[in-house]
């Protein structure tokens, strides 16, 4: 598939806890047909670090052909967007 497009994920899954939007953000990406560079942040200290370098809040983050979109309502708007 040549022209698939890439997006990157990051998400968070830690020993006690898997991000629900994460797993919504992968599922909404492969369901759009994008490849996915699936970014796993699997600790506390990895995840705050991660937020603090991106300026947010929370995870996941969604970046496509290196523009950042966004959480997971982002992304389902971006979808939307570009169909």
């Amino acid at each position: 598939m040549a022209n698939q497009r890439e997006a990157t994920l990051y998400r968070m899954i830690l020993p006690e806890h898997t991000c629900p939007y994460g797993v919504r953000a992968k599922e909404m990406l492969e369901d759009a047909g994008f490849a996915v560079d699936d970014q796993i942040l699997s600790s506390r200290p990895q995840v705050d670090a991660f937020k603090a370098e991106h300026g947010v809040s929370t995870t996941p983050l969604v970046f496509i052909d290196g523009e950042c979109i966004g959480g997971s309502d982002a992304l389902e708007e971006y979808l939307e967007e570009v169909g």
